[in-house]
């Protein structure tokens, strides 16, 4: 998997450049990182990433100049003259340790066989399909990508080479402008001025040389197979004690404030209770609170735990190691870890191989309408025992309503009578977020189908109470979204345990997406436009066309109108 691009940021089919600004100069700018929109096509982004990367580094810059500029022009009493021999023998050993971790995510980042591979029948694919023009111009931009990915390793090493070189030139002359900016981020990060032009500055910038220096010529002694070089300057060593006494950063306050900083943009509303496990797991593992000291190596270990103790990969990717690389990217984005260890700490998931469709077949489709739609509960003398009207309620019209809608069970479970409506003299029904739980976040409308009219929903709506129609979070004082959104999930199990015991379950077909699977391919089957569908669905447009214009009432209607009619009448024995 490739590695996540340096000062990229993408949400919703959108790109931006954006760079953190450093703790001492955020008071210049009022804000914690500069961003630059790069649009909503992909690669035009990435060809205009490195400027807009350029043009955000020179507000940084005059603003560390301005920074400069104060501390020099103020009378020397007030500059603190906390700088020690042992702060530079710390900054010098940092330096040759980034070298070479920099050269490490690098080398973990580089397109494997199988990437390449894969990209090269992509582009036979697009040549064969007729996708890319005849002229030499356009082939040559198709082949671009595969280009690069072939010549990464040569370019990199070129790059360091080159880099090295230059080094050794600056080191004769006395030329420190290449380690300029590594020297300003050590002493901004460590809260300490170190005023540029100074000879205090001079002297630390020729051992990040010197430092540098040592560290490329590590990482060329590794593309020939030796790992075990050491440095052989006398001035790159390992510091003999701390120069810098740094404040723990306690894991679970870590974790507490990610979530929080989370909850202000509308996620985690449940207080990140799957991912808390998670950091308990981790403590106990580093038999320590402090984040600062988790390593690559701590997490590769944990990983590894992980799986010994029976955990499938899926889980340890999807949940384990995407809790910890989230919490650390942010906190390293936002000032709280100098560096981010869980960057490059992956786990490879085996791709599932479908031995069906992954969604309902029309035979299955129908068989589990007729089920829910003819459902009665089993009747009993015991109050106590008695199916609650919402739970019958849930598994006589959910299926239908996913069935016509493509939506997750929960979003319909979650539905108030408040979200039935009129327009037009079309009945539309709202699936919101503040009624409970919805993945993106936004609401959505969606026109009921002349099926579902017919078997008599609107009466069913107009008849019940107000608030939820399919759990009891009114009856029992609920009106919170955590509360209600719970209460929906136990009714999506509920529903999920009926089709389990009425042999309803179709085997390798999620129930919570087996319908969003299916309405998905009968959209293709009938030519239906992608992009209604999709809105219908709550799926997240792919191009940043679909940024423009809305996907009105009317474009809905002609989709849910295009639907077929499932036959849902019981089935007649031949005796009948």
């Amino acid at each position: 998997m490739a590695a996540k691009r340096r000062h990229w940021h993408e949400k919703d089919g959108r790109y931006w450049a954006r760079i953190a600004i450093p703790k001492l100069l955020q008071e210049f700018f009022g804000k914690t990182q500069l961003t630059e929109p790069l649009g909503g096509d992909r690669r035009a982004a990435e060809r205009a990433h490195a400027g807009a990367v350029a043009r955000l580094q020179d507000q940084i810059r005059e603003a560390q100049a301005k920074l400069v500029g104060s501390l020099a022009s103020s009378p020397p009493q007030v500059i603190p003259t906390t700088f020690t021999a042992e702060h530079a023998e710390r900054a010098v050993w940092d330096h040759y340790i980034q070298v070479l971790r920099r050269d490490e995510a690098k080398r973990t980042a580089m397109p494997t066989p199988a990437e390449v591979d894969a990209e090269e029948e992509r582009l036979f694919q697009r040549f064969k399909a007729g996708e890319v023009e005849h002229s030499i111009i356009a082939q040559i931009n198709a082949a671009s990508d595969l280009e690069l990915m072939i010549n990464a390793r040569v370019h990199d090493v070129n790059n360091r080479v080159r880099r090295l070189a230059a080094l050794r030139a600056s080191l004769q002359t006395g030329d420190i402008r290449l380690v300029d900016a590594a020297v300003l981020l050590f002493a901004e990060r460590n809260e300490l001025v170190l005023v540029k032009g100074t000879r205090e500055w001079h002297d630390i910038a020729q051992k990040f040389v010197r430092a540098e220096i040592e560290g490329l010529q590590r990482t060329i002694e590794m593309d020939s197979g030796d790992f075990g070089g050491k440095p052989s300057d006398p001035v790159v060593k390992p510091p003999a004690q701390p120069a810098i006494a740094v404040p723990p950063v306690p894991l679970r306050a870590l974790f507490d404030d990610y979530i929080v900083s989370r909850q202000r943009v509308g996620k985690h509303l449940d207080g990140g209770k799957r991912w808390s496990s998670v950091i308990d797991h981790l403590l106990k593992f580093m038999k320590g609170p402090d984040a600062r000291k988790i390593t690559k190596r701590n997490l590769l270990d944990w990983r590894e735990q992980l799986l010994n103790e029976g955990r499938t990969a899926k889980t340890v990717a999807d949940v384990y190691l995407a809790c910890i690389r989230a919490i650390c990217t942010w906190a390293f984005e936002n000032d709280r870890l100098p560096s981010n260890e869980a960057q490059h700490v992956r786990q490879e998931v085996a791709k599932k191989v479908w031995s069906r469709e992954k969604g309902y077949t029309t035979p299955e489709a129908i068989n589990l309408l007729r089920a829910s739609i003819n459902y009665q509960p089993a009747q009993t003398s015991n109050p106590g025992n008695r199916e609650g009207d919402r739970v019958t309620a849930a598994k006589r019209w959910t299926p239908l309503l996913c069935a016509f809608s493509g939506a997750r069970i929960t979003e319909i479970t979650q539905m108030h009578k408040e979200d039935l409506r009129q327009q037009d003299g079309r009945w539309i029904i709202r699936i919101r977020p503040d009624a409970g739980s919805l993945k993106q976040g936004d609401f959505r409308d969606v026109p009921l189908h002349r099926q579902v009219l017919a078997s008599g929903f609107v009466d069913f709506v107009h008849s019940a109470k107000p608030g939820p129609l399919f759990h009891s979070s009114y009856d029992r004082g609920i009106r919170s979204s955590q509360g209600m959104k719970k209460s929906a999930r136990v009714t999506s199990g509920r529903v999920g345990k009926w089709l389990n015991k009425a042999n309803l379950r179709v085997t390798d077909v999620d129930p919570n997406h087996g319908w969003r699977h299916r309405f998905k391919t009968v959209g293709l089957e009938l030519g239906l436009t992608k992009r209604v569908v999709d809105a219908i669905q709550g799926h997240a447009g792919t191009t940043a066309g679909d940024d423009y214009g809305d996907v009105t009432i009317v474009a809905r209607l002609r989709v849910i109108d295009a639907l077929p009619d499932y036959d849902l009448d019981p089935v007649r024995s031949s005796c009948d």
